[in-house]
């Protein structure tokens, strides 16, 4: 009896194995990896970075993305993960919370003056502002409070006014 049989294995046929065609897909690039998304081209962004790449810094929030728990750059511009579908990011460059820090694993700026400030309460939306505040930083190097204040996201612990310092403190930084 042949090894495979006898280990209850199905018997290796020959002649009849059809490869699968190459899947077509969505490239993108997130934190710097080329991926190829071959699933659903509905499936919201959020999903695709949390449950297929395991990236889970980013965060669940309301079904709009209106709270920043789940703001992600998108070729540079923050955006709400949850209302981007796949299809829409043929190509795009995506960067999560976990991608900010530079190729030799220090600290972005604002991750530092976050730290420095201590603008981290509980931590459930220091990734939506983190992301908020680069792409602030980026559009407005010199952020005025009220810029800061009209940013979409929400604290439950109170950190407002420290992440307004950290924000202001990164701006110095880069400058």
């Amino acid at each position: 009896m042949p090894q495979a049989q006898a280990q209850g294995l199905p018997a290796a046929t020959t002649g009849d194995i059809t490869p699968e065609p190459v899947r077509e897909g969505i490239d993108l690039i997130v934190n710097g990896e080329r991926f190829k998304h071959t699933g659903d081209p509905l499936m919201p962004l959020l999903w695709y970075l949390r449950d297929v790449l395991r990236l889970t810094g980013t965060k669940v929030g309301d079904a709009q993305g209106k709270d920043g728990y789940d703001l992600v750059l998108v070729n540079g511009k923050a955006v709400p993960a949850i209302t981007w579908p796949m299809a829409k990011l043929v190509d795009a460059r995506v960067t999560t919370v976990e991608g900010l820090a530079r190729a030799d694993g220090g600290l972005h700026p604002l991750q530092q003056a976050f730290i420095d400030e201590d603008a981290i309460g509980c931590g459930y939306c220091t990734a939506g502002w983190l992301i908020a505040g680069i792409d602030l930083l980026t559009r407005k190097p010199k952020a005025s409070d009220e810029d800061i204040d009209k940013l979409p996201n929400r604290c439950r612990c109170g950190c407002q006014t420290r992440v307004r310092r950290a924000i202001k403190r990164a701006a110095g930084a880069q400058a």
